[in-house]
């Protein structure tokens, strides 16, 4: 099977997601660094690193589990920015929207491996 991930659209926003929480955490306070920031940066990488990871392997089924796992990671980084949007009175509202493009993408991509599969039957 074999996706390149680096040719992934899901993969590109992915990747973009993490660079703009690294850069929204870093305006976090100092105290936040080990608890809040470590969560977001964490939840972030997991995204496209489970995209690839995924991609990697040897069947569709395994790469759809591997792209649940990185819609979970999405769903937990949009709950730590809204917390952080009303923790600290930060604007999450762009990256959020990002999150929500990126969430239905992953899905469309589990989707298409799924049916994919369905017709395999």
């Amino acid at each position: 099977m074999g996706h390149n991930f680096r040719e992934l659209n899901v993969w590109k926003n992915a990747m973009t997601i993490v660079e703009d929480s690294y850069v929204l955490s870093s305006n976090l306070p100092a105290e936040e660094r080990f608890s809040l920031v470590s969560q977001i940066n964490r939840s972030a990488i997991s995204i496209p690193s489970n995209i690839a990871e995924g991609s990697g392997r040897t069947t569709d089924k395994e790469f759809a589990h591997f792209l649940n796992i990185s819609l979970s990671s999405a769903y937990e980084l949009e709950t730590q920015m809204i917390l952080a949007g009303r923790l600290f009175k930060i604007e999450v509202k762009e990256i959020v929207e990002k999150l929500h493009e990126l969430q239905k993408m992953i899905v469309g991509l589990k989707n298409s491996l799924d049916s994919k599969n369905l017709s395999n039957i």
